[in-house]
């Protein structure tokens, strides 16, 4: 015979196992799980943003990357939300040097041009809204 407090737990640990299944199986997030996300949802689009900006920052191409497309856009959910996306970016005409960061405004380098240059790339972008911070915990890329 189980006693009160034995009970008790029981309970709460069977209340605890039906709602982490049914979670699970209504397509909300769950803490520590990857699952797919709309590419065009804000968190995926600000993860490329601060992925390029990110890679725009650190390499020493004169010329600014901007992304072309998202190939597939994931979220967990941690202290804030990881996203890992990937992505294609390519080389644009305009220089780092004319600090001209309206990407929307870059033409890309023309196909066929030897500077023209495309990448597909992951990145893992940690946001913690609530304080601001958006940090690009992985960024890789091939030709």
């Amino acid at each position: 015979m189980m006693g009160p407090k034995t009970l008790l737990l029981v309970s709460l640990l069977t209340v605890l196992a039906v709602t982490s299944a049914e979670g699970s199986q209504d397509g909300g997030p769950m803490v520590g799980t990857w699952r797919d996300i709309n590419k065009t949802d804000p968190g995926p689009l600000q993860a490329v943003d601060s992925a390029v900006s990110f890679y725009n920052n650190m390499s020493n191409d004169i010329f600014i990357f901007k992304p072309l497309s998202i190939t597939r856009a994931q979220m967990k959910v941690v202290e804030g939300a990881l996203y890992a996306v990937d992505l294609d970016m390519t080389r644009t005409v305009c220089r780092k040097r004319d600090n001209n960061r309206d990407l929307s405004n870059c033409d890309v380098q023309p196909e066929g041009d030897d500077l023209h240059q495309t990448f597909q790339c992951h990145a893992v972008v940690w946001v913690i809204p609530w304080e601001n911070k958006t940090m690009v915990r992985q960024f890789t890329c091939s030709s």
